[in-house]
């Protein structure tokens, strides 16, 4: 009997030291508490009104990226740990996006680390937010300013519009001399969200007049169009030697296009960004009114991603795989390598890791030339210009040399 009160007093010691581990659980911090099993990271895209092909791609491009690294194991230094990414719809405005992303942090205290929202406009709005709450945010958006504030949770993958009008413009005019022209006049049509406009500023101030460039025609729009004719009349009276024609979504693209062919407007017209390599645009305005068109992106698959790319193609049901879907896919093996190197879900050691890892060998890392190392603002260190040409009712990657699928031909 004695024995049997023994084991009895043991038996509830065991169970309030049970109690109490729970009760002290629930007082850590919610990155601690949360169950490291499954690491939320959070994604805004605009997966509705007229910027919603690119959040399509853009998510679909992470749920592959985390579907491979939970198949090879997950977070190997969290035990095995898996990857959940939750997605929010930024809708058709910056305010949009914001709200968007102040839900999914109020839904999901507990996320690690983000990516979004693709329109320049909406990255801005978002990671205001974002790094209020101390949450690592990577983003491929364009705009200068998005780490030219200061901030130290923010990560830019893509270069900035300066970078690209930087170096986009002379290896235009460069391939433009090397095919018999030396054109003297430029032009732009461009709508007026962060990205192109801050391009263009870069190139009308700074670009086209060291290239020697006057520019005939430099007309702004706001998105989405209702009518492309006043803006292709002026392009007809102005007959610039090349143009840059700059949306940010397919229906633009096709309205001027379109009105471009109807008034017989022969031009060498250049993009900038991956709307114009959108499949979408493929669709509504046919091969023969891209054909020649080169835009400049983030990053574009190479040769080393046939796999990928292939596989991507097969699950998704789109024609290729482009910068809106590769760019999300590496981003979440940089949240990878991250989350490895911190061992935790802990936010402020993600970011830490973010600021200080060099990856150049890594998955994450053969998708840019020179791999991945952030700066003290948050820029990714040699962010250089990719351009791809469509060719025959394909897109081609056709610079940097070292990379490129095919030689670049001058539009006519």
């Amino acid at each position: 009997m004695k024995k049997l009160n023994n084991l009895s007093r043991r038996g509830v010691i065991v169970s309030t030291l049970a109690t109490l581990s729970v009760v002290a659980t629930s007082f850590l911090s919610p990155a601690l508490a949360q169950d490291v099993k499954k690491i939320k990271i959070g994604m805004v895209a605009p997966l509705s009104g007229p910027w919603a092909r690119p959040g399509k791609l853009m998510r679909a491009g992470a749920e592959m990226a985390i579907a491979k690294i939970n198949a090879e194991g997950g977070i190997e230094s969290m035990g095995g740990a898996k990857l959940v990414l939750v997605a929010a719809d930024a809708g058709d405005s910056a305010d949009k996006a914001a709200t968007a992303v102040r839900g999914l942090l109020a839904s999901h205290p507990d996320l690690v680390a983000g990516s979004g929202a693709w329109l320049s406009s909406f990255t801005l709005a978002i990671t205001e937010v974002t790094e209020r709450e101390k949450l690592p945010w990577l983003t491929f958006s364009f705009s200068d300013k998005i780490t030219g504030r200061g901030f130290k949770y923010v990560f830019q993958t893509s270069p900035k519009a300066s970078t690209f009008a930087n170096q986009a413009a002379p290896v235009a005019v460069a391939l433009a001399k090397k095919s018999g022209a030396a054109p003297t006049s430029v032009g732009a049509i461009f709508d007026n969200t962060p990205n192109p406009s801050g391009f263009v500023k870069q190139l009308r101030e700074k670009v086209f007049p060291e290239l020697g460039l006057e520019m005939s025609i430099d007309e702004v729009f706001t998105p989405p169009l209702s009518d492309a004719t006043p803006l292709i009349q002026r392009l007809r009276r102005a007959k610039p030697d090349f143009l840059y024609m700059l949306a940010t979504n397919v229906s633009d693209y096709k309205l001027l296009l379109e009105k471009a062919s109807e008034f017989g407007v022969k031009v060498p017209m250049l993009g900038h960004g991956g709307t114009l390599l959108d499949p979408g645009v493929l669709n509504a305005v046919g091969p023969e009114l891209l054909d020649g068109m080169i835009t400049t992106v983030a990053a574009w698959p190479n040769a080393s991603h046939a796999e990928i790319a292939a596989k991507f193609v097969a699950e998704s049901g789109e024609p290729f795989m482009t910068q809106d879907s590769i760019v999300p896919w590496a981003e979440m093996h940089i949240l990878k390598e991250a989350l490895e190197r911190a061992g935790s879900a802990d936010r402020e050691a993600v970011a830490e890791q973010l600021r200080t890892m060099v990856l150049t060998e890594e998955e994450a890392a053969n998708v840019w030339p020179g791999g991945v190392d952030f700066d003290e603002t948050g820029m990714r260190k040699g962010a250089n210009v990719m351009l791809v040409q469509w060719q025959n009712g394909s897109p081609v990657l056709v610079y940097p040399a070292e990379l490129a699928a095919a030689e670049a031909i001058w539009p006519k």
